[in-house]
């Protein structure tokens, strides 16, 4: 086998020298061809497919809101061209339905669950509704177990067979039985339990919110009305009290922004806020009736000259009638005298004269009619802001730290001025727009704050410092005498070696003299003196030295400085 190789290696080679570079470059493209179609099929091949989210087409603004939402859930999707929308696989889809299931928006011309219960030319009645059902309940089953809160859930449907009359047609039931994560909330969120019921309600025809129970393990009711109110409420509270917590965190931060830099963050650690809000939503309908503003005040006067009037006359009508005659005297039948008094009878025949003078005007005023919704308002807000004072040290005539008998840094407390405290009062005040018709409360008070541990660490700081300190002057001390023990016994070593060489000179001189003295002695008598070696070099050396000495006097001198200060 390793010579078949050899020998197939070795023909191409000698067929390759033979080949000219065209050959080479032909051969060349066909191999580089080869393996881009090779990859290329690999790559195609492996290519996942695609499924569709609904088995029908989708267009307009139902296909833009689905696509966004699809984008919100990084999710890749395309739209073929008849339409459909297509996700990478069939859980996604699941996914996904369920979603725009919850947020319907879901087209209400589309089935969600269509195709699960296709039916065959070949199916009877009775298969097909067996069919059908449980076909609904394993897409439901797949669609609830795909959300984030369900682990299992199990459906129960009942399809009642279609009567005749509608008032003899048995309603359609459905039954959910849920396994929910130990982390999930869906029991206490209305939203997630309304989802529920909608992929329910959208796949079982005909089916109501009546006759759907909805229950989790343990046999609890997830989709009762009662349960449902009860969940609301407390979902109620619980946004109202976000929405005072996220006011009253608001306040103390502003308030906190613009105290503690002048105050400092120690002496103004917090500020306590407490807002009461009226949550309640109420209509209000009114009317004002306000005079009529003819000029304007202006702002730039101390005094108000605006002019207003009352009304203004909107018509006016004036009657006037006079009438001048005999009076009317009623008489009895014919022939008979009448029946009148006599201060009537006397009157009878006087002429008299009568005029009536009546106004009538109509004044309109300046009417206002208010209609206005009163959402939720703030009610009442109380500030409570303590400031510290200020605590001093005391320190003694040459600027150090005074300490008392515990080892304690002596402090005075300075407490904050009154006037301090009123300005700081008015501030808040302006900040959260006192109103005092609504009892808004600002207190500020100057009480002393616990520094215990914040000056017990101050004080074993403070002490700390004064041992190092003491510590380093001691330790310079001690640099310093043994510095000075080095340099007295420097000098006193120098001072006893330089006497126990003048002790030697002295002994060598005086040796020097006495065999001169021999010497000369010696000399005198006749004797012959006999010198040793070393002897005789001295000599040379003294009489050298006394030569350069008188030749040279300055260089000597300098030579015996340089031997003065060496020693």
């Amino acid at each position: 086998m390793n010579e078949w190789f050899k020998k197939l290696i070795s023909t191409i080679k000698e067929k390759w020298a033979k080949w000219s570079n065209l050959q080479k470059g032909i051969l060349i493209g066909v191999v580089v061809a080869v393996i881009v179609a090779i990859i290329l099929g690999f790559r195609f091949s492996a290519k996942p497919t695609t499924v569709r989210l609904f088995n029908a087409p989708i267009t307009g603004d139902a296909q833009v809101q689905i696509l966004t939402r699809l984008d919100k859930e990084n999710i890749k999707a395309d739209v073929d061209s008849a339409g459909y929308i297509r996700v990478p696989d069939e859980k996604t889809a699941t996914r996904m339905k369920n979603i725009l299931i919850n947020e319907g928006l879901v087209p209400v011309n589309i089935d969600p669950f269509a195709g699960y219960y296709e039916r065959g030319w070949s199916t009877t009645d009775a298969e097909q509704n067996t069919r059908k059902q449980r076909a609904i309940k394993q897409a439901l089953e797949q669609h609830i177990e795909a959300l984030d809160d369900v682990v299992k859930a199990d459906v129960e449907l009942v399809l009642p067979p279609d009567k005749l009359f509608k008032e003899m047609q048995n309603p359609v039931k459905a039954d959910v039985i849920l396994t929910l994560t130990p982390t999930s909330d869906l029991a206490t969120n209305r939203r997630k339990i309304q989802g529920v019921e909608r992929i329910v309600l959208s796949a079982v025809d005909g089916l109501t919110k009546e006759y759907l129970n909805i229950t989790d393990r343990q046999g609890i009711p997830l989709n009762d009305d009662d349960e449902m109110r009860e969940i609301d409420r407390i979902s109620v509270i619980d946004r109202e009290q976000k929405t005072i917590q996220k006011l009253e965190n608001y306040y103390r931060q502003q308030l906190l922004g613009f105290i503690q830099p002048i105050k400092g963050k120690k002496r103004v650690p917090d500020i306590q806020v407490k807002i009461d809000m009226n949550f309640s939503e109420k209509h209000v309908e009114s009317t004002h009736y306000i005079p009529f503003v003819l000029k304007e005040d202006n702002p730039d006067t101390p005094y108000d000259d605006s002019e207003i009037k009352d009304s203004v006359v909107g018509s006016s009508q004036t009657v006037t009638r006079e009438w001048q005659g005999t009076g009317f005297n009623p008489q009895g039948p014919t022939g008979q005298e009448g029946n009148n008094a006599p201060p009537y009878a006397d009157m009878t025949n006087v002429i008299g004269r009568q005029i009536e003078t009546g106004v009538t005007q109509n004044f309109l005023v300046n009417t206002d009619n208010i209609s206005e919704t009163v959402h939720p308002e703030i009610d009442r807000i109380t500030v409570a802001v303590n400031v510290d004072g200020t605590w001093i040290k005391e320190f003694d005539k040459n600027h150090n730290v005074q300490f008392d008998e515990q080892g304690r840094i002596k402090r005075t407390y300075i407490p904050v001025p009154k006037e301090e405290l009123e300005e700081i009062a008015n501030l808040v005040e302006g900040a959260i727009g006192y109103d005092r018709k609504r009892n808004y409360l600002v207190v500020v008070r100057n009480v002393s704050m616990d520094h215990t541990e914040e000056f017990e660490a101050e004080d074993a700081k403070e002490r700390q410092k004064i041992q190092t300190k003491w510590t380093i002057i001691l330790v310079l001390i001690g640099i310093a005498a043994v510095l000075l023990i080095f340099i007295l016994y420097r000098v006193i070593s120098r001072e006893i070696e330089r006497r126990r060489r003048i002790k030697a000179e002295e002994e060598r001189r005086r040796q020097e003299m006495a065999r001169i003295m021999a010497l000369q002695d010696a000399q005198n008598e006749g004797m012959e003196v006999t010198m040793s070696v070393e002897e005789r070099r001295r000599a040379e050396l003294q009489e050298n030295a006394i030569a350069m000495a008188k030749e040279h006097p300055e260089d000597v001198a300098m030579l015996i400085r340089t031997w003065l200060m060496e020693e």
